[in-house]
């Protein structure tokens, strides 16, 4: 679940950024408007956390734009405001949900999670794949009952297959899903993460295979 958080004040932007990484998903920050546009022309994200007072054009400027263009990425609002008129404003802009600080992080990557699996028709953070059983909330995996020891981008790694099921993902779609910012990268390195994942699946059901020239797909094999 890769993320972009738009807020302008520091502190709490780097805090965030701190508990979404220990918790092993990546994020990356902007300040502004002006700059989130930037990163929306370019890069992929499953997720916008917006707060609505932001130098420069508002959060609620950059969601009308978004969804006058037809861009349906899950958006959650951070304000400081608690006027009812506010988050009725957020939700008829086009916000798929709201929240007002102060708030609880644990509260707020609980409704990540919902819009990212209600992003993808799910109910439930149970993914259940022939043997293979995730929990998205816990970031655990099991093979026939067995705990698989995954190191954080593995698990990273084998999120966004499940969700991607029957889908060629080229390398840059993976690297677009699994690094911020700050992160150097190269394609080697992608390549390391996923044999040592195939190791961890080994006898599970779920098969990532190599589609020459293209990318990797995984697929369910019951």
């Amino acid at each position: 679940m890769r993320m972009l958080l738009i807020e302008d004040n520091q502190g709490l932007a780097e805090s965030i950024q701190v508990y979404f990484r220990n918790l092993g998903e990546p994020i990356d920050w902007v300040n502004s408007v002006e700059q989130a546009e930037n990163s929306l022309s370019f890069a992929d994200f499953d997720l916008l956390i917006l707060d609505i007072n932001l130098p420069g054009k508002s959060g609620f400027q950059l969601l009308q734009s978004l969804r006058a263009s037809g861009n349906r990425l899950s958006v959650l609002m951070l304000t400081a405001r608690t006027e009812v008129d506010d988050r009725v404003s957020s939700l008829d802009f086009g916000a798929d949900d709201y929240l007002a600080k102060p708030f609880d992080f644990r509260e707020l990557a609980a409704r990540c999670r919902a819009l990212y699996r209600r992003e993808r028709g799910e109910v439930s953070n149970e993914v259940q794949c022939g043997n293979l059983h995730y929990n998205l909330a816990t970031h655990s995996a099991f093979v026939e009952g067995k705990l698989l020891d995954l190191r954080p981008r593995e698990r990273q790694l084998l999120d966004l297959f499940l969700h991607n099921l029957d889908r060629v993902l080229t390398k840059d779609d993976i690297s677009n899903r699994l690094y911020h910012y700050d992160e150097a990268y190269t394609p080697n390195a992608i390549e390391q993460t996923l044999t040592r994942l195939r190791k961890h699946l080994d006898g599970s059901s779920l098969i990532i295979k190599t589609i020459r020239g293209l990318g990797y797909l995984a697929h369910v094999d019951d």
